[in-house]
């Protein structure tokens, strides 16, 4: 089914494994923020964009795995896809409906925080369904959908860390409190 695909798994999987460890080098700018706002912007921007990441990595995973059959890996990447389809829409969801006080999302963060993946995953589940019926175009296509993920999912988390970064920085130029007196 992937003939001559080992070494295009083995990037994709490698860079999606290797960005999820990045992401939690980024986690750490969200550490002086109230935890509230931190564990909303984790729940609806930061966990989504590792999802993305776990999905190419896990799918990329299966595709090496020897003598696995066609319904084997479609039923795998079938799973993967679920879960992020889950997941984007539920980041779709909250993005759509923020919080009262809460900072206004982007115009760009619907889209492509929760619609385009969604999209994606659904493609990705029509690409299994067909994988499994042997339609020849139907493996190649779903490669190149978790190319196409993986690139979406390096713009979000550029996002964060251009939106994060500066709010860390700021936050941690606050003065500091003057000791008591002696």
């Amino acid at each position: 089914m992937f003939e001559g695909w080992d070494n295009y798994f083995l990037m994709m999987g490698s860079a999606g494994g290797g960005l999820i460890g990045l992401l939690f080098v980024v986690i750490t700018l969200t550490a002086g923020f109230e935890r509230d706002q931190a564990a909303r912007g984790q729940a609806l921007y930061m966990t989504p964009t590792m999802v993305h990441f776990a999905v190419v990595l896990s799918i990329s995973a299966v595709a090496e795995i020897p003598r696995l059959s066609r319904f084997g890996f479609a039923g795998l990447s079938a799973l993967a896809l679920g879960l992020g389809l889950l997941n984007s829409a539920r980041a779709s969801v909250g993005i759509a409906r923020p919080r009262r006080g809460a900072i206004a999302p982007h115009w760009s963060d619907l889209p492509l925080y929760g619609i385009v993946p969604a999209a994606l995953y659904v493609l990705g589940l029509g690409f299994c369904v067909a994988v499994s019926e042997r339609v020849e175009w139907a493996a190649p296509a779903l490669a190149t959908l978790l190319l196409v993920l993986l690139l979406v999912a390096i713009r979000n988390a550029w996002d964060l860390i251009i939106s994060i970064a500066p709010m860390a920085r700021a936050g941690s130029e606050r003065p500091a409190p003057n000791p008591p007196a002696i």
